[in-house]
């Protein structure tokens, strides 16, 4: 997956969270709050290292 379609997933997980967080209201230490925030850190973690890997590197 290129940066384009992570970041575009990050957006769309965050929603889901945040939907999730206000049905719990403001519950984050509900199961499936957790859950969906432990997605988000896996994409956020993918998106990084993507992201790391195509920053150009000094010559010295």
């Amino acid at each position: 997956m290129n940066e384009d379609g992570i970041q575009a997933r990050i957006e769309r997980e965050r929603n889901k969270l945040h939907v999730l967080t206000k049905k719990y209201n403001g519950q984050f230490g509900h199961p499936r709050v957790i859950h969906q925030s432990m997605i988000l850190d896996e994409l956020i973690n993918q998106y990084y290292q993507l992201h790391r890997r195509n920053i150009k590197k000094p010559i010295a």
